[in-house]
């Protein structure tokens, strides 16, 4: 549900919403394929992951709810394959940790499920 809420409040540019689905400590991983800056990076902060998300919410609409290794995530699909896959750790209904891969390799070799 917090997952899917944080989708819903990314898509609607619902930045209050979001700084409440977050942890005040979380942190968002992602690999150099994933980052903006084609190295890879990590954010820190309620305040500075809701900047990142607004940057990202084009792609938010697109997400679609997968378990990916047994943890609750999503999927940004491409044409062909999964553009990127992303993991949440949540903790007491607030979002601790968001992992973005999009490396083609690593993202093939994952346990995807989408969830529909």
């Amino acid at each position: 549900a917090v997952v899917t809420a944080f989708f819903s409040a990314s898509r609607a540019g619902d930045f209050a919403a979001l700084l409440r689905l977050l942890d005040p400590d979380v942190t968002v991983r992602a690999d150099a394929a994933a980052a903006p800056t084609g190295r890879p990076m990590a954010v820190h902060g309620a305040d500075t992951v809701v900047r990142y998300a607004a940057a990202y919410a084009t792609i938010a609409g697109d997400a679609q709810p997968a378990l990916v290794g047994g943890m609750v995530g999503a999927v940004v699909p491409s044409a062909t394959r999964p553009f990127a896959v992303m993991t949440f750790t949540v903790v007491d209904d607030r979002i601790t940790g968001i992992e973005i891969q999009a490396d083609p390799g690593h993202v093939r070799e994952l346990d995807v499920a989408l969830l529909t």
